[in-house]
C-alpha cells in the first residue's frame, strides 16, 4: 500500500509496536489477565492511532490536488468548509490564495488590453504627424519648390516635430504615473504661487485670443508636490483656453478649510457634451468639441497626478455656457 511506503508512517508503526510490546510485557509481569489486557488497549490504540492517521494523509492528498489544480490554472475552487481544526483553516486559506490568484489574472488580462489599446492609439496619434513630415520631405527635395513654399513646409514639419516630442514626453510621464515610479513630495505648496506658475506657460495665447483672465483667492498651502500639481493645472487650464473663443472669461477661485483644499476654474466656452463628461478624464478620449490636433492625454494625466496626491477632480459644464474645474486635494485620507 502506499500509505505505508511513507516513511513517517513506517516510523510511527514501528513506535506503536512497540509501546504495544512494552506494554504487554509490563502487564504479563503483573499476570496473565493484565497482559492481554494491556496488549489489547495498545493493539486498539494503535489501529486507532493508524486509522485517524491514515485519514489526515488523506485529506492532506485531496489538499495537494487542489493545489495541482490551482497550479494548472483552475481558479474557480471553492474548498471552504465550517468545521473548525487545522485543516479547515488551511482549506480556507487556500481558497484565500485562489482568490487572490483569480484577482491577479484578471488585473493582468485587464492591463494587458489596457496596454493593447494603449499602444494601438500611440501608433495612431504618431502615424499622422508622421505620414505628413514624409509627404513634406518628399516636396522639400523637389528642385522647383518656390522659396516661400519651402518656408510654408519647414515650419510645417517643424510644428509637427514639437506635437510629436509633446506626445512622447506626455506618454513617458504617463507611463512613469503608471509604474508608480515617481517620487511626490510632500511639502507645503502656496496656491497663489502654484498659479502663477501654471499660468505662466499660458499668458500669450489668453492675449492673443483676448481672453479675460480674472483670480481670486486666499494665501492658503497644501501638502503636496509642486511641480507635479502644476503640470495638472496647466493641463486643465491649456483645455480651458482652446476651448474658450476670442474675448471670452477665465475665472480661478480657490479656498481652503480644514478637510481639503479647492480650486476652481471656470470657463465660458462651448462647454462638454452631457454624454461626453464620464469619459472627458479617459485617455486618448476625444469628445465632440475636441480640436483636431487634441490627443485625449492631457486630462487623463491631470486626473492621474491630483488622484496620487490624495487629491480628485470633477467637471460640470453646460455645453454653450462654459465649463467649471473643480481641484480638491484633501489633508486627510479619504
Amino acid at each position: 500500500m502506499s500509505f505505508f511506503r511513507n516513511t513517517e508512517i513506517r516510523r510511527l508503526c514501528f513506535v506503536l509496536a512497540a509501546v504495544t510490546l512494552c506494554a504487554g510485557i509490563t502487564g504479563f509481569c503483573f499476570g496473565l489477565p493484565a497482559g492481554l489486557a494491556a496488549t489489547g488497549t495498545g493493539l486498539f490504540v494503535s489501529l486507532f492511532t493508524l486509522g485517524f492517521t491514515a485519514w489526515r494523509y488523506r485529506q492532506i492528498d485531496q489538499l495537494s490536488s487542489y493545489l495541482r489544480r490551482i497550479t494548472a490554472g483552475e481558479h474557480t475552487l471553492d474548498i471552504r468548509d465550517n468545521d473548525e481544526g487545522e485543516l479547515s483553516i488551511l482549506k480556507s486559506e487556500i481558497y484565500k490564495v485562489t482568490v487572490l490568484l483569480t484577482e491577479y489574472n484578471e488585473r493582468l488580462l485587464a492591463e494587458k488590453r489596457g496596454l493593447s489599446d494603449s499602444l494601438s492609439d500611440i501608433s495612431h496619434q504618431l502615424k499622422t504627424p508622421l505620414t505628413s513630415m514624409m509627404v513634406m520631405a518628399d516636396l522639400l527635395s523637389g528642385d522647383n519648390l518656390p522659396p516661400d513654399k519651402r518656408r510654408e513646409f519647414t515650419d510645417h514639419i517643424r510644428q509637427q516635430l514639437e506635437h510629436i516630442q509633446w506626445l512622447v514626453s506626455s506618454l513617458l510621464k504617463i507611463s512613469k504615473l503608471d509604474a508608480g515610479v515617481v517620487p511626490f513630495k510632500k511639502v507645503p505648496v502656496n496656491v497663489p504661487a502654484l498659479i502663477r506658475k501654471s499660468l505662466a506657460p499660458l499668458l500669450i495665447p489668453i492675449e492673443v485670443k483676448e481672453q479675460v483672465l480674472e483670480t481670486e483667492g486666499p494665501d492658503v498651502t497644501f501638502e503636496g508636490d509642486e511641480g507635479w500639481m502644476s503640470e495638472a493645472l496647466v493641463n486643465i487650464l491649456k483645455n480651458c483656453v482652446e476651448h474658450t473663443p476670442r474675448g471670452g472669461r477665465l475665472r480661478i477661485e480657490w479656498t481652503g478649510n480644514p478637510l481639503y483644499t479647492e480650486i476652481r476654474i471656470r470657463d465660458t466656452g462651448a462647454g462638454i457634451a452631457p454624454e461626453d463628461i464620464p469619459h472627458i478624464f479617459t485617455r486618448f478620449y476625444r469628445g465632440k468639441n475636441a480640436a483636431d490636433d487634441s490627443v485625449g492625454i492631457g486630462l487623463a494625466m491631470a486626473k492621474e497626478i491630483v488622484r496620487r496626491q490624495n487629491g480628485d477632480i470633477t467637471v460640470d459644464s453646460v455645453p454653450g455656457e462654459g465649463t467649471i474645474f473643480l481641484v480638491k486635494l484633501y489633508k486627510v485620507v479619504v
